[in-house]
């Protein structure tokens, strides 16, 4: 599909547009976008358009005065290899004119994105020859940071623990955020100590993330996406191919140094004597033997690194965890072994957007288009709808249902 024809008819309905300040996070495995957009009988002063432009981003001039926007955040993500679909989802909602004009660019080539992640620079020729919009780069530790800050700062009920199936969402004072480790968890996993609004070091990592689980799956189960693995592991039996403590001791634990018989061992360490081939195994043991390994290698890595800071909050984060009450227990059960039950394993409502949300809020740093958002206020739960792989994300609903939109309103200063 050439998209390029589309570009030249577009461009005259720019202003009037309901979608506002489209971000991009492009992953090695996901692509994922943020974008507003306006409720219908949001303010509008149609014979004003900057006034108009203006109360549609929350903004005012008065210290009194603060005009609002009902609308909605809306939260998309991508395969990064089916980017195709990506660029064909942008162009149906015209979700490219929602970026900013670059004043030093040609006249045909203005329209700027804000785009993070490497495939900003991997795809970036792609998008112009198929949008004709250039991106305007963020840093992706940047980002992520901003964008985790954000959620942390303004959203209600946002982190959360989960331990033995029980879910307990956490207030914090923001007056007491810092510091803390975020570990984000996409193909790879990152692991930074947040000092402040800023203020981060990346001080760790592991290349045993999210894009081992998917590429080792397909490779042993022949799965043909992420979900589809995560899903198959529901139904397995780690033991069945995990070699536990009470395997090596005949069913009893090992008191001594504390590891009862139900623990790891070895991962994937029956294997080694069964006389059996792949195709002997379920595919649900081999993908849930899979999770567990990764999961449980993530935590301890992290709880490793909160120890040589002196840092008692981890928080998670990244597509990786999907919500999935498997991976945030195993995930915590290993933090909170290896602590002794000192530390805490959090998660994020919405886990997987923080890059984007980061390049989104980019928008206000940089004082384009007047966006200044500084708080927003949640509205009523709005109805999940089912929309494939572009889904939207709620600010204010229980998220585990990724299909959701955001309905809020913002106020500018």
């Amino acid at each position: 599909m050439d998209l390029q024809d589309d570009v030249s008819n577009q461009q005259n309905s720019e202003r009037g547009s309901q979608i506002s300040h489209l971000a991009l996070d492009i992953g090695g495995s996901l692509v994922k976008l943020v974008y507003f957009s306006r409720n219908n009988d949001s303010r509008r002063d149609d014979d004003n358009e900057q006034r108009s432009r203006n109360e549609c981003l929350g903004v005012s001039d008065s210290d009194t005065c603060q005009p609002f926007l009902d609308g909605r955040l809306h939260f998309a993500k991508f395969e990064t290899s089916k980017i195709n679909d990506c660029l064909e989802f942008i162009c149906s909602k015209k979700l490219h004119l929602g970026g900013f004009q670059d004043c030093t660019a040609p006249s045909s080539e203005n329209i700027c994105v804000k785009a993070t992640g490497g495939g900003a620079y991997k795809f970036a020729d792609l998008f112009k020859e198929k949008l004709g919009i250039c991106f305007d780069k963020e840093d992706e530790m940047d980002c992520l940071v901003t964008g985790a800050n954000f959620l942390l700062k303004t959203v209600h009920q946002e982190a959360f623990t989960y331990l033995d199936g029980q879910k307990e969402f956490v207030q914090i004072d923001h007056n007491d955020l810092y510091p803390y480790l975020l570990v984000n968890i996409g193909s790879g996993v990152s692991m930074i100590k947040v000092d402040g609004d800023g203020k981060f070091e990346r001080v760790s990592g592991t290349n045993l993330g999210g894009g081992t689980f998917w590429g080792l799956g397909r490779l042993l189960t022949k799965c043909k996406n992420f979900d589809e693995l995560l899903e198959l592991s529901h139904q397995g039996n780690n033991r069945v191919i995990d070699m536990l403590v009470g395997d090596i001791y005949g069913g009893t634990e090992y008191a001594k140094i504390g590891l009862s018989a139900t623990t790891i061992a070895s991962s994937f360490g029956k294997a080694i004597s069964d006389n059996k081939e792949l195709e002997d195994y379920k595919a649900e043991d081999i993908s849930r033997s899979l999770l567990r390994m990764i999961s449980n290698n993530i935590g301890q890595i992290s709880y490793l690194n909160a120890l040589r800071f002196g840092l008692k909050r981890i928080i998670f984060a990244g597509f990786f965890i999907r919500g999935q009450a498997y991976t945030m227990d195993t995930i915590s059960v290993a933090v909170h072994y290896w602590s002794n039950g000192e530390a805490k394993a959090m998660f994020l409502r919405h886990e997987g957007f923080l890059g984007a949300l980061g390049a989104f809020r980019s928008y206000e740093k940089q004082s384009l288009d007047g966006l200044m958002v500084h708080k927003i206020v949640q509205k009523n739960p709005s109805s999940i709808s089912s929309a494939g792989d572009k889904s939207c994300c709620s600010l204010n609903s229980d998220s585990k249902n990724e299909n959701e939109n955001s309905g809020c309103s913002v106020y500018g200063m």
